[in-house]
């Protein structure tokens, strides 16, 4: 049992994270695993990676059943949690390109929870249709029904699946010398006509309640978040560029607590999405990880 779990822990974490959004119920979940696991017949995991992620997939579907009650009445759009990964964690060498962008992982929510699965499992993980069938419980046929499906439904081709929309640490510092110094021009020509912004704040603190859409809009918006935060000099604010869910972000301290994770997604070399976490128990564990 401690070699399984010491062999597949974060390959079953990485899959339960990506199916709720959620480090807690993705940690949570791995417990619940190994915990039943102890009373499965060793003949049964002659298969141990399939059998672990079929138990993973099943528990997570009843999360997501009871989440998308809650998600409805949620104040707000509703986000996935950052996620930081230290090299002491042990994630480094499964998460390089195993673990979809935050923007993808947003989109996820527009998936049923066996669409969710499939996505998953397939376009993260490279699990082959027979692989997928199995832990799913669903044919091959099925399979890839469900991975179309869920495709259009996101939005998404193969092309955008395989760039991801990353941005790197230069232009990101170019993007907020260009808010800091309140010029517009510059933070226009960076963003795609189209740009949208999302902002969770639970209900808890000050957030967008809808999106923000239009690079005017969305410019508007983030140069009168910069302006606010330097007024408020007494509350020793600061923004930094940090590494979550494996791509480079933007993180926003007052008083040397993590107020803020921003996501970039770029398409066409524009900037197309921001995702804005600002509910503070979705940045408990950030905070945590920071002391």
């Amino acid at each position: 049992m401690t070699e399984l779990y010491e062999r597949y822990k974060n390959l079953l974490f990485q899959l339960a994270y990506q199916l709720t959004g959620s480090v807690c119920d993705a940690e949570d979940a791995v417990q619940d695993v190994f915990i039943k696991l102890q009373r499965v017949d060793p003949a049964r995991l002659q298969e141990p990676k399939a059998y672990l992620c079929k138990m993973i997939t099943n528990h997570c579907y009843d999360l997501l059943k009871s989440a998308r009650k809650r998600r409805e009445k949620y104040i707000g759009p509703w986000l996935p949690e950052p996620l930081q990964m230290n090299a002491e964690d042990g994630f480094e060498a499964i998460i390089r390109g195993e673990l979809l962008s935050y923007a993808m992982l947003a989109l996820l929510e527009r998936l049923s929870p066996a669409e969710r699965a499939v996505f998953v499992l397939r376009e993260a993980l490279s699990f082959d249709y027979a692989a997928i069938a199995e832990i799913t419980g669903k044919s091959e046929m099925n399979c890839r029904k469900l991975l179309s499906r869920a495709r259009g439904k996101m939005g998404v081709s193969e092309q955008e699946l395989a760039g991801a929309g990353a941005v790197s640490d230069e232009w990101v510092q170019q993007f907020l010398a260009a808010l800091s110094e309140g010029k517009v021009d510059t933070v226009l020509s960076m963003l795609a006509e189209d740009a949208m912004l999302l902002s969770d704040g639970g209900g808890k603190v000050s957030a967008a309640m809808r999106p923000i859409q239009s690079s005017d809009h969305v410019a508007r918006f983030l140069l009168g978040i910069i302006r606010k935060a330097g007024e408020g000099e007494d509350d020793r604010f600061s923004i930094e560029i940090a590494q979550l869910n494996g791509q480079t972000a933007i993180m926003f301290r007052q008083q040397e607590r993590i107020t803020s994770a921003v996501f970039l997604h770029m398409k066409n070399k524009l900037l197309q999405n921001i995702y804005i976490i600002r509910n503070p128990d979705k940045l408990e564990r950030l905070n945590q990880q920071a002391l």
